[in-house]
Formats: C-alpha cells, sequence, structure tokens
C-alpha cells in the first residue's frame, strides 16, 4: 500500500516538474518584452492615478506616451522638470508644464440660494439632481453634497455652507470633480488669472433674483466696464475671455452682485 503511495506521488510529482518547466519555457517564448523607457516614464509622473491625462492611471498615460505617440505634456500635474525628464527620455522638445485648478462657478449655497422644497433623499449631488433638477430655486446651482470632494484624489475640496469650495494649493488640475459633478458648475482655469466668475445661473435676471441673492442677472455693467472687450455676457451669464483680460479688477468692483471675484 505504502509503494502505490509513493509511485502515485512520484507521478505527480514528476507531472508538476514537466508541467513546470513546460509553463517557464512558454513564458519566456511567448513573452512581451516591455519598453524600458516606460518604467522610466512612470518614475517621472505624480502616481496620483487621477485620469487627468485621459488614461486609467499613470502606467496607461505612460504606455501611451511610448506606443501611441501621445503629448508628454497631458498630465495636467506634472511639474516642469518631470516634463523636461520625460523629454529626454524619449528624445523630443520639452514642452511648458500647463498648469491649471479647479474653479467652481456658484456663489449661491445656504447663504444665499432659496430652496424650492426640503430633500431628505440620498446625500448624492447626482440622485438630488434626478428630482426637478435638485431642490435648490436656481437649477445651475452647487447641491453641496461632495461628489466632488469624493472624486478628488488630492483632497483639494471642501464643502462650505453648502458650496463646494477649491483649496488651490492642493489642486493638481486633474479634472476628476469635472467629471462628477452633474450640474457643471466645475471647470479648471489657470490659477494665474485673477477674475473669476462665481455663477452658471443661465435665467434671466428676474428668475436668477427670486432664486439666489448672489447670481448673475445678466445686466451687462461687467461687459460695458471692461475696456479691453474681455467680458462678454453670454445666456443671461457673465464670461471672461482670460486672452484680453488685464487682471485690473474694474469689473469685479462694479458687479452689482459680487459674482466676479478678485483672487487674492
Amino acid at each position: 500500500m505504502i509503494i502505490k503511495v509513493l509511485i502515485a506521488g512520484a507521478i505527480l510529482g514528476a507531472i508538476g516538474l514537466i508541467l513546470g518547466a513546460a509553463l517557464s519555457y512558454a513564458s519566456k517564448v511567448f513573452a512581451v518584452k516591455e519598453d524600458e523607457r516606460i518604467d522610466l516614464i512612470v518614475r517621472c509622473l505624480p502616481g496620483a492615478n487621477c485620469g487627468g491625462c485621459g488614461y486609467a492611471g499613470c502606467a496607461n498615460y505612460a504606455d501611451a506616451i511610448v506606443n501611441d505617440g501621445v503629448s508628454i505634456s497631458a498630465c495636467p500635474s506634472c511639474k516642469q522638470e518631470s516634463i523636461d525628464e520625460i523629454s529626454r527620455i524619449m528624445g523630443v522638445e520639452s514642452t511648458d508644464a500647463k498648469k491649471l485648478v479647479a474653479h467652481v462657478r456658484c456663489n449661491g449655497g445656504n447663504n444665499f440660494a432659496n430652496k424650492k422644497y426640503d430633500y431628505y433623499g440620498i446625500h448624492d449631488c447626482a440622485a438630488a439632481s434626478r428630482l426637478l433638477d435638485g431642490f435648490m430655486d436656481c437649477k445651475y446651482g452647487c447641491l453641496g453634497f461632495g461628489n466632488c470632494l469624493a472624486s478628488c484624489p488630492c483632497t483639494a475640496i471642501q464643502i462650505v455652507d453648502g458650496v463646494a469650495k477649491i483649496i488651490e494649493e492642493q489642486c493638481i488640475g486633474c479634472g476628476a470633480c469635472v467629471g462628477a459633478c452633474p450640474k457643471q458648475v466645475i471647470t479648471l482655469i489657470d490659477p494665474n488669472v485673477s477674475v473669476r466668475v462665481r455663477c452658471s445661473n443661465k435665467d434671466k435676471g428676474a428668475q436668477t433674483k427670486k432664486s439666489c441673492q448672489s447670481g448673475c442677472l445678466g445686466c451687462k455693467i461687467c461687459e460695458k466696464t471692461c475696456k479691453h472687450g474681455a467680458i462678454t455676457v453670454i445666456d443671461n451669464v457673465a464670461t471672461i475671455d482670460y486672452d484680453k483680460c488685464t487682471s485690473c479688477g474694474e469689473c469685479a468692483e462694479k458687479c452689482p452682485q459680487k459674482i466676479l471675484k478678485i483672487k487674492n
């Protein structure tokens, strides 16, 4: 009996060795050799895997740079020295880093915006917005449940008085919050621009005034004040052309609703 067990064990062991050798041989024969530049580029990237470059993670982006010729400056949180190093690895000319930060185009919330009903549902902006465009009178405003905060990989968002606020020093400009906001009140802007619009309301002035004490009325005072033609009221809300804006701040001073903010 013992001999039979030993023979069976030996046979199984031999089969295991043969299969192991076969798998080892197959792994070498069919191995896909990865370009070593991919690993070098991954080391240059921030490792946040935020998706701001348009790819699932830093490794996927590095692979796309090497194999698909994707731009070396697509990562919104890459510093200039990292871009310079990636360009050296790829043997191409370096480009300037384009830093962006998130900006919330809403100044309503608990202090200024009116509610049309009390909401007791799921604390989720997307869920709340499905019920009559949300519980706020302004259907364009922030709902304050923090879908953007949950999506942020670097804790650069806070909810203050029912409105999302960006901590620019921590924001890497990945754009995850932009995609997470069902109201589309978050955009990406150059952190160096001085004047920002804090409203997304496209209703006419009379309706806006009923909905929110700090909404844009589309009065065009800012548009008439700007000497450089940098502000245009489009769909009843101010829009800034930063290629023309000189950051003088006159528009913000004249705005009766104070929805134009000058960066400190």
